[in-house]
């Protein structure tokens, strides 16, 4: 087993919580790193049909025959166990006693907040991360191999090839989470959607275009945005505005968690398809991005992050608050630095008056170095830096 970065803080917490939580896409790891960390817990699937029958008809059975700590899996299935859950902690006032893992955010976290506030932590565990596959032999050597293997666990266990596995997994997404988290009855439809969408990486989020394109209503492109954020296929990139007068553009941007999904929604079957696509920037992009969502959600923070894109066009690809200071990121996918690739770094700093900033400069070549006022850095040694 590749060691993740979240186990020790999911051990950590379940000495001060009652109740663990660990959601995330289905096949990211989150039962492996929940036996890992839990070893002497019991453990029990509601994926499984009987079990989650008896789940629903005695849940009060159900929960007190689990006396010492338990992994239950997959607890969306059966919401209501929540409850229960509430009522056997508050009588026994004991940490650590539930591990739960879920796969459909939105669904899970709107009954937390109702049965189990004050009394569960939350942490995501999304697929690998660069840190987590360096120095093992699982760790490809190119960024253009990260961006068509992408990260999924079972993928680099089982020697899996790639496309033929997210084939595999868009079809079962699309047949079993899409119809539990909408009514969606045009599932092919669905399935264009989502290509769109990764053919839409890195570009500013346009909900009246895919209607257009799909002959749908805005609303409907709306909620199938939503289904693809609460089950972490997508992410959406808000622009930041904070301590700023100047015309800003207001649209969202659009990225995937994994750029091996990204990648083969567009057809992309090896990495040298990579070479000369369309989309090998934005995807680069979109791997630094995940990559820091990654980094954040891996210490078990919940940071928010930005880009910056004034209406003139100057734009700042990746953007958050750490302390006191802004960390501005610009992302090349090129091999090779150039000093005109620091431009729009330059103004967003001027734009920032007395605000204290950090500039970095990330790409695709080996030559890191430090500029009078930015860190120009290979992208896998951002993650050491912020």
């Amino acid at each position: 087993m590749i060691s993740r970065i979240l186990e020790p803080f999911l051990v950590k917490a379940a000495k001060k919580m009652p109740v663990v939580i660990i959601t995330g896409p289905r096949q990211s790891g989150k039962t492996t790193l929940a036996k890992a960390a839990f070893p002497n817990y019991q453990y029990v699937n509601l994926e499984n049909l009987q079990t989650r029958e008896y789940a629903h008809t005695d849940p009060q059975g159900f929960i007190e025959q689990y006396a010492g700590g338990v992994i239950i899996d997959e607890i969306q299935y059966t919401p209501d166990l929540l409850s229960y859950i509430q009522v056997k902690i508050d009588v026994q006032k004991k940490n650590g006693q539930f591990i739960l893992t879920g796969s459909q955010n939105f669904l899970l976290l709107e009954r937390i907040s109702q049965s189990l506030s004050g009394r569960a932590t939350l942490y995501t565990l999304l697929p690998f991360s660069n840190q987590e596959l360096m120095g093992t032999s699982f760790e490809p050597k190119t960024s253009d191999s990260y961006i068509y293997k992408g990260f999924y666990p079972r993928i680099y266990k089982e020697q899996l090839n790639p496309t033929k596995w997210y084939q595999d997994y868009v079809t079962t997404y699309i047949e079993r989470d899409v119809r539990q988290l909408r009514n969606i009855g045009d599932l092919k439809t669905f399935q264009i959607f989502l290509r769109l969408c990764a053919g839409r990486v890195g570009q500013l989020l346009n909900y009246n275009e895919l209607a257009t394109q799909l002959g749908l209503s805005v609303n409907t492109i709306k909620q199938w945005i939503s289904v693809l954020e609460a089950s972490y296929i997508i992410y959406i990139l808000e622009p930041y505005f904070k301590n700023f007068n100047k015309r800003l553009i207001k649209s969202p941007k659009l990225y995937f968690y994994d750029t091996g999904l990204a990648s083969f929604l567009l057809n992309l079957h090896s990495k040298n398809d990579l070479f000369f696509h369309f989309a090998k920037g934005a995807l680069f992009e979109n791997l630094i991005i995940s990559e820091t969502i990654k980094h954040f959600y891996n210490k078990g923070i919940n940071k928010n992050v930005y880009f910056w894109r004034e209406s003139n066009g100057i734009e700042i690809d990746l953007l958050f608050e750490q302390g006191n200071s802004i960390f501005a990121i610009e992302i090349k996918s090129g091999k090779t630095f150039k000093t005109e690739q620091l431009q729009n770094l330059n103004s967003f700093k001027k734009t920032c008056n007395t605000l204290p900033v950090k500039l970095f400069l990330v790409f695709d070549g080996d030559q890191e170095q430090q500029r009078s006022e930015t860190t120009v850095l290979n992208w896998k040694s951002l993650p050491e830096r912020i």
